[in-house]
């Protein structure tokens, strides 16, 4: 029987040498032979299979314990114990999201002046200079952002609609800060059930959406598709979204580099939106706002075509978010408006 080395084999598992005696320690992979003299590892090649899953098990932060079992079973009992861990890692997590949550809202009422805050908005939505219909929805107000893109087609423009209308309940609802990520989960499975009540035989619409829920100075942040959502503090730009797209894929696997991937054909094609394939997988998050930040949602037709050097200058230039949307749309439209234009800017300040 032809075996590896410790080294050839770690290698050829995608391993290190150190994880492979910490298997072998603890019982999960023993090597096929051991020199008696030099005391030197040497692995089968069919010992490969097992050492990938229990690589991969414990990239997923499974623990040494559990991943003997699961390991030990066949593939189909071991995909069933997987999921099984995997539903009670997601279920501990939300709980603990939750605690969290509300911890920090105790921590940071203790530790400020009984304050209030509120979002100071504008919002604009432009057809641009090609198309001939408009599928973008922009949404402003004091307790919820959002920006919708409609797949293109009949029912592009009534699909982003329903998605933005199925979150106005929230602005109004009472739901703790703790709550708001839970709620919000809820108002995105509406949205992706109101999309897709708009199919028809000859059209299926989808919409992308990318939206805030504001409860004090927590923020809930949901996004599915290519709209994308910009935080501005402190002088600094950061982008809070990542497009699901599949140029998008291409990057995160390595095989587009971000120029490329903005040059791509193929690069407003959606990996996720509402409507679309399966139950709908948006991301979430909880985020706590600073007075004086200053927020943008917006669509792939401002943020496709202008840089984020551009966009930067536009927000941190501005006195006010309406000039902000000004110069944004105008930005928009110097570098041709292709597509629909659908912007809202947010300040939190407060009163």
């Amino acid at each position: 029987m032809r075996l590896l080395t410790i080294g050839a084999f770690a290698r050829a598992a995608g391993l290190t040498a150190k994880a492979l005696r910490v298997y072998d320690d603890c019982g999960l992979l023993p090597p096929a032979a051991v020199d008696p003299h030099s005391g030197y590892r040497y692995y089968a090649p069919e010992q490969l299979d097992r050492a990938r899953l229990i690589a991969a098990l414990r990239r997923a932060g499974m623990p040494l314990a559990e991943i003997r079992a699961v390991s030990a079973l066949p593939s189909p009992a071991a995909a069933e114990a997987l999921d099984a861990w995997w539903r009670r890692v997601s279920a501990d997590t939300e709980a603990r999201g939750r605690a969290v949550a509300l911890l920090v809202d105790q921590l940071t009422e203790r530790g400020t002046t009984m304050s209030e805050h509120t979002f100071r908005y504008a919002a604009r939505c432009e057809t641009g200079t090609v198309r001939d219909s408009n599928e973008d929805v922009a949404y402003a107000s004091d307790t919820l952002l959002a920006v919708a893109d409609g797949v293109r087609g009949p029912g592009g423009s009534t699909a982003s609609a329903a998605a933005v209308d199925a979150l106005r309940p929230l602005a109004a609802a009472d739901a703790s800060a703790g709550d708001l990520l839970a709620a919000l989960g809820d108002a995105v499975s509406r949205a992706d059930r109101a999309v897709r009540a708009q199919a028809t035989a000859a059209d299926r619409p989808a919409s992308t959406l990318t939206a805030i829920v504001r409860r004090g100075t927590r923020l809930a942040l949901v996004h599915v598709g290519d709209t994308r959502a910009y935080l501005l503090r402190g002088g600094e730009l950061s982008r809070l979204t990542q497009d699901h797209t599949y140029v998008q894929t291409l990057v995160d696997q390595g095989r587009l580099t971000p120029a490329e991937a903005g040059a791509h054909p193929q690069r407003a094609l959606l990996a996720r939106a509402l409507g679309a394939g399966g139950e709908v997988e948006a991301d979430l998050a909880l985020r706590t706002a600073l007075p004086g930040d200053r927020y943008l949602l917006c669509s792939d037709g401002l943020a496709a075509v202008v840089d984020p050097g551009a966009l930067h200058a536009a927000l941190a230039g501005a006195d006010d978010p309406e000039t902000a949307v000004g110069h944004l749309v105008e930005l928009a439209y110097a570098a041709g408006a292709p597509d629909n234009i659908a912007c809202v800017v947010a300040d939190l300040v407060t009163t």
